[in-house]
């Protein structure tokens, strides 16, 4: 197992798709603004092409602060990052990015057919590369094409809704997937619905980035994986490292 601390040589001879370098971020709060909140402290990790790649820990670890930082959403308060090759917040990678938040609002009065015409439109897809693309999609998240056509998205249950917001997530088809606890709120079945979707994305190889504060699921899933605890990044390895050498990392509140 690798500590953070420590740095180490990659096997994998190309550069790495996401990588971090003392990544931090600190919210302002108070009526003045005078308190700070350390959400991430000094993050560096590396993912590379074509693998897995989970981030677990608990509720509140700063998870999906690191995902808004690595998606430009928000900003570093220092330190330094590059995905796909660029700064974080580089706007040309976007239309190689894909991401599916943890709680995706997705517009009540649309159908998911119409939501996935609007989001391959701001990729500013062909028409006639969407009436191909859209349909595939649709089958590989498992959502009919009739309830994708007739039914408003305010009528769909959750599971409905996250197979929408993978297939949205998907649409540009993109080297790079960030999902963000995609099975929150999910019954069993879409649990592992979800899990085989990710499966397959990783047989295409696609390189996914993956937070979760369940073990199970990275267990199944992840190639390699990134224990976050209260901002900080206390180790990174396969998970046959981390089983194997000292699983007190693994456990949490």
């Amino acid at each position: 197992m690798n500590s953070v601390a420590d740095t180490q040589l990659n096997p994998v001879a190309q550069p790495p798709v996401v990588l971090t370098s003392e990544l931090r971020k600190v919210y302002r709060t108070g009526f003045w603004l005078n308190q700070k909140v350390v959400s991430l402290k000094n993050c560096s990790l590396q993912v590379y092409l074509g693998q897995t790649f989970g981030l677990l820990g608990p509720n509140g670890a700063g998870k999906t602060t690191l995902l808004k930082l690595l998606l430009g959403i928000i900003r570093p308060s220092s330190g330094r990052g590059l995905l796909l090759g660029k700064p974080l917040g580089d706007r040309s990678v976007k239309q190689r990015i894909g991401y599916l938040p943890e709680n995706p609002y997705l517009y009540d009065y649309l159908t998911g057919w119409e939501f996935l015409e609007l989001a391959a439109g701001l990729f500013q897809i062909p028409q006639r590369v969407q009436r191909q693309r859209i349909p595939q999609l649709l089958e590989l998240v498992g959502l009919s094409q009739a309830d994708a056509r007739k039914k408003l998205m305010r009528r769909y249950s959750k599971g409905m809704l996250q197979r929408v917001g993978m297939a949205q997530a998907l649409i540009n088809d993109p080297d790079l997937v960030f999902l963000d606890e995609p099975m929150s709120g999910l019954d069993p079945l879409g649990r592992y619905q979800m899990r085989e979707i990710i499966l397959s994305l990783k047989s295409a190889g696609k390189t996914i980035f993956f937070n979760s504060h369940v073990l199970s699921e990275v267990e199944q899933i992840c190639d390699r994986v990134a224990i976050l605890d209260r901002g900080q990044l206390i180790c990174s390895g396969s998970l046959h490292e981390l089983l194997g050498s000292n699983n007190t990392y693994l456990k949490w509140d």
